[in-house]
């Protein structure tokens, strides 16, 4: 797990997604360099904005409100470590 002084990793964000909603696919994208300049971006072009790919079991009843909700989480922390900004497509 990451530790406060260490920004979210493509790694860090996958086992935490791993461990939480046991996804059956999941793709983590570091896509940071892509929004230089923009809102939350700090200059380093990584560990601010993420696009994460999840399908899970745990998301066959609920809304896509609901499993986006599930997906941000899991993720809390991390926002106090960097990340700025999660696009979340559900598979």
């Amino acid at each position: 797990m990451s530790t406060a002084h260490t920004k979210p990793t493509t790694e860090t964000i996958t086992q935490r997604l791993r461990e939480r909603l046991a996804p059956s696919q999941l793709e983590v994208l570091d896509e940071s360099a892509l929004h230089a300049g923009h809102a939350g971006a700090d200059g380093s072009g990584f560990g601010t904005h993420f696009r994460v790919r999840i399908a899970s079991p745990n998301f066959a009843t609920l809304s896509r409100v609901a499993r986006h909700r599930l997906v941000y989480d899991a993720l809390q922390d991390f926002m106090d470590q960097g990340l700025h900004a999660v696009a979340i497509e559900v598979l």
